[in-house]
């Protein structure tokens, strides 16, 4: 099985970028790494569709890979929320959206045309004047440090409901991609170890396993074939 993967950015302040592959041949699933980002996933395979929301994913696990198919997503910014879909319910549970016809689908009670890699930002567009996605400030603010006159509460309320998840979770995933990157980078784990913050090398094993499907051998090994 091999992919054929294409991103580009988007215009809309409430969109990280958007992708697209195709599937050939066939396997039975690959490994998702952990995100705290959520995306909407189109999948149009042999005549079928599917539109799925797909919320943060607190661990990697194995996802299965449609067989000849087309696949497009739209990844959101963190921060970015629908009001009527809380994020807290699509962690680790994707969503599946009914379809409306071959060529629109429902979503709040309307019925949307299936957007594609290159209409999306129209899409995004309708999204944003129907007030269909609102972004909170506070969770930038949160993760760079400068709330100011804003109770603890309220940031760990209002940060979950935009994200689906804690800061803590979110800083654990951004630390096991950050130790992922630095052993891709030829870095050795014990070096790893000491600047991605972690205790030792078994805090780095567990934390690379449970968030990137991985351990750090494995990875090394990947990058010397």
């Amino acid at each position: 099985m091999s992919f054929v993967f294409d991103n580009r950015p988007s215009d809309s302040p409430f969109v990280e970028f958007m992708w697209r592959t195709q599937t050939e041949g066939s396997s039975p699933s690959f490994m998702s790494q952990a995100t705290y980002h959520w995306e909407m996933v189109v999948t149009r395979q042999q005549g079928n569709i599917s539109v799925v929301m797909r919320g943060p994913e607190t661990k990697a696990s194995p996802a299965p890979v449609p067989h000849e198919a087309d696949i497009f997503g739209i990844v959101f910014k963190l921060g970015t929320f629908m009001p009527h879909l809380p994020l807290p319910h699509l962690v680790d549970a994707p969503a599946l959206l009914p379809l409306a016809c071959f060529k629109s689908f429902w979503l709040h009670g309307a019925t949307w045309e299936l957007p594609d890699f290159d209409n999306a930002d129209t899409f995004v567009q309708r999204l944003e004047r129907e007030n269909m996605l609102l972004h909170d400030p506070l969770v930038s603010a949160a993760l760079q440090g400068q709330i100011k006159d804003v109770s603890l509460r309220s940031v760990q309320r209002r940060f979950v409901h935009a994200t689906g998840l804690s800061q803590g979770s979110i800083y654990q995933i951004d630390r096991a991609r950050h130790a992922r990157t630095l052993l891709q980078q030829g870095i050795s784990i014990l070096d790893t170890v000491e600047q991605a913050g972690y205790a030792d090398q078994p805090h780095l094993t567990r934390s690379l396993k449970r968030f990137m499907g991985q351990t750090p051998a494995q990875i090394l090994r990947s990058i010397q074939r």
